[in-house]
């Protein structure tokens, strides 16, 4: 949840001689060259940047794809266990993933929470601490070692939701770094992140899924994931401003807590408002779920309707 680094070749060449040698080389007789055509001139197309790919190949999330993952952050269990030993982590989501590959190649997910809310102002004034490009480095490591995807979770606090994710461009212009946004911590001036549920629009949203689209023209970047986390059908009002943008695949995850049922109404009633061309997504807590029953399985998560295309466990 590898900044390219661009290599730049100059080429240079010189004469074979002078003109007055060339002069004297000159054929002695000039009635032939004086009626000859000129050859024509030959050009060279420039080379057509190839199309990246995703971990695995191709340039499409879905449906060749079912995403599974966990998120996390460094140093905070609390946050999911996407924390610590990497290498681990990615060894549990494989383990985590296998019974979802029932119809399709998994495709394995780290989410990072890069930006965090906090509950006092912090460093940059709106409630939140930004990852440094050295976790972000780390994370993306960790992540193409699994054949993964690194997603960058974004908590904006009393920020704005663009800004926020056009600080991580460099790691945005990356074939396999994509976006979580969690509009729950997203709050207005004045307001303390935690102390309320945070909210935003189908039309902030969009502006985000511009940008991306954007992004994937300019670069020629296979889709990207932009995943927006949603607990409560309050939480993203407005969401038939969104546009299906062919440079990005739109994810909307579910994310209620409790035991089975409870989840599965939760599901039901945010789900109702899904855009036609955006996924379904479904989050599991190991810890909250299990306070008031069993876990869900994965054949209970693939019974859902809409199936979920991203399941997330944290």
């Amino acid at each position: 949840m590898v900044a390219g680094v661009a290599a730049v070749l100059l080429a240079t060449g010189c004469g074979a001689g002078t003109t007055a040698d060339a002069a004297a080389d000159a054929p002695t007789s000039t009635a032939a060259s004086s009626t000859a055509e000129p050859a024509p001139a030959t050009t060279t197309a420039p080379a057509t940047p190839t199309q990246q790919q995703l971990p695995g190949g191709g340039t499409r999330v879905f449906p060749e794809h079912r995403l599974v993952g966990f998120s996390g952050a460094p140093s905070s269990p609390a946050l999911g266990r996407l924390t610590g030993d990497l290498t681990a982590a990615a060894e549990q989501i494989r383990q985590q993933a296998a019974p979802y590959g029932v119809d399709r190649p998994v495709l394995p997910t780290f989410e990072l929470i890069a930006t965090v809310a906090l509950s006092a102002p912090g460093p940059s004034g709106n409630y939140t601490s930004t990852a440094d490009d050295a976790t972000v480095q780390a994370y993306l490591d960790a992540a193409r070692a699994a054949g993964a995807i690194l997603l960058l979770g974004i908590q904006p606090g009393t920020g704005d939701f663009l800004p926020a994710v056009q600080h991580y461009e460099r790691w945005l212009t990356e074939p396999d770094v994509g976006l979580a946004l969690d509009p729950e911590w997203a709050v207005e001036p004045g307001q303390h992140p935690g102390d309320v549920f945070g909210s935003t629009t189908g039309a902030e949203l969009d502006s985000v899924s511009a940008y991306l689209d954007g992004l994937v023209t300019a670069h020629r970047l296979p889709q990207k994931v932009m995943v927006y986390h949603q607990l409560h059908a309050t939480i993203v009002t407005g969401e038939e401003a969104l546009v299906d943008r062919p440079g990005v695949a739109l994810v909307k995850s579910v994310d209620g807590i409790g035991a089975p049922a409870d989840k599965i109404a939760t599901y039901q009633r945010v789900i109702a408002t899904l855009p036609p061309f955006v996924h379904a997504g479904f989050k599991l807590f190991y810890d909250e779920d299990t306070r008031s029953g069993p876990l869900m399985d994965p054949a209970q998560v693939l019974a859902l309707m809409p199936q979920p295309e991203y399941v997330l466990y944290e």
